[in-house]
């Protein structure tokens, strides 16, 4: 006795069983075509009628086309005055430290002292990490902060870019003296730099996140910035191997919050004006605290 055939599929157009007839061809399932009075439908046996089902309703989801991805926002046009301010930040106090201006020993005055910091000389959290001891070491710092705050910069906007550098290269640096020994003096803006990759990495991956596709697009800014990190941020003898891995840890943090907080940061400029010129204060207020003191 013939098997019974049953009904899988129907569709007006031919074609569309053709296809599926291939589909449960290729996996051994036996099917027919038959015209019907509104198109055409596709017949298996009662035998292969679960199994025809699950590989069509698959066929089917496949075929359906990708979910289009949100629109990126775009890149922020003015990026470039952050990681210029920055650049003058670095060079003139350079300058002045280097010609003693107000007479004072700004290394002595701004330098960050572990022992110091505990009692109260929070400014050194600030003007730490403008001051560096030679050409090299002010220009290493000079070039990969203004690259890695250029990018931050582009993304979430100038402002709030060097601003929240400046609060996680803080809370990096209270981190280190925290956990060194109270002798431990550290200068450079390495941990600026290094809070700057944190940032960019972590908010890049918590965008990516929400884009979907397989994890090694999503984690990769993640590992890049590690493997960076670890390359660049362990090596030399005067290396504040700590101080590095504070300001990477406390920009990842302040990055993952942006990056799922959802709204774009970068097309808010009221936000962006009150966030640099909040960096910018900062910097000067703790310069004149630190100078207009007396230290020893």
């Amino acid at each position: 006795m013939d098997p019974e055939f049953i009904e899988v599929y129907q569709s007006p157009r031919r074609a569309d069983c053709d296809e599926r007839a291939l589909v449960l061809a290729s996996v051994g399932i036996e099917c027919e075509l038959a015209r019907v009075d509104d198109g055409f439908v596709l017949r298996v046996t009662e035998a292969s009628r679960l199994a025809a089902l699950a590989h069509l309703e698959r066929y089917r989801v496949e075929s359906l086309p990708p979910a289009p991805r949100p629109a990126l926002p775009p890149l922020h046009p003015d990026a470039w005055l952050g990681a210029a301010a920055y650049a003058m930040t670095l060079v003139g106090v350079a300058h002045s430290a280097l010609d003693h201006w107000f007479g004072a020993d700004w290394f002595s005055a701004g330098e960050l002292v572990a022992d110091r910091v505990k009692h109260g000389e929070w400014w050194r959290l600030v003007t730490a990490l403008t001051l560096h001891v030679d050409a090299a070491h002010l220009i290493t710092n000079l070039g990969f902060g203004a690259l890695f705050g250029l990018l931050l910069g582009q993304l979430i906007g100038p402002g709030v870019a060097w601003g929240s550098i400046l609060a996680a290269a803080m809370a990096g640096n209270l981190l280190d003296a925290l956990l060194m020994p109270g002798a431990h003096r550290v200068v450079g803006a390495s941990t600026a730099a290094f809070a700057t990759l944190g940032l960019l990495a972590a908010y890049s991956w918590r965008r990516r996140a929400g884009l979907g596709g397989r994890w090694p697009y999503r984690w990769a800014p993640l590992i890049a910035a590690v493997a960076l990190l670890a390359l660049t941020g362990s090596g030399g003898e005067r290396t504040d191997v700590l101080g590095h891995l504070t300001g990477f840890f406390a920009g990842v943090l302040l990055g993952a919050l942006y990056g799922g907080s959802g709204p774009n940061l970068s097309g808010r400029e009221s936000l962006q004006r009150i966030a640099g010129a909040a960096a910018l204060l900062a910097v000067a207020g703790a310069w004149a605290l630190a100078l207009l003191r007396p230290f020893s």
